[in-house]
């Protein structure tokens, strides 16, 4: 068993390419089932919060492949930019 707080200590690494994602900001439940359905990686400076707003990235459980003591591996082979802006805040 483990705790969330624990849970959300672990770095998120990606297999597909070694970087690394983030921490876990959030966890989707199924109620119905008690089973989880997803992770949100946040992308955050956890310093200065307020001033990067930036997309959370979401992780379906199927695409965790292993929970280690330090870090969490990850399939995720989406092609996209760390630390990308949210549009709606790109053109401030």
């Amino acid at each position: 068993m483990m705790r969330i707080s624990s849970f959300q200590m672990k770095d998120v690494i990606n297999v597909a390419d070694g970087k690394k994602l983030g921490f876990i900001s959030d966890i989707d439940i199924d109620v119905a089932t008690g089973k989880i359905d997803c992770i949100f990686i946040s992308q955050q400076n956890k310093m200065l919060p307020f001033f990067n707003k930036l997309e959370d990235i979401v992780i379906e459980w199927g695409d965790i492949l292993k929970i280690g003591e330090d870090v969490i591996l990850v399939r995720f082979p989406h092609q996209y930019q760390l630390n990308e802006p949210k549009e709606e805040y790109s053109n401030r």
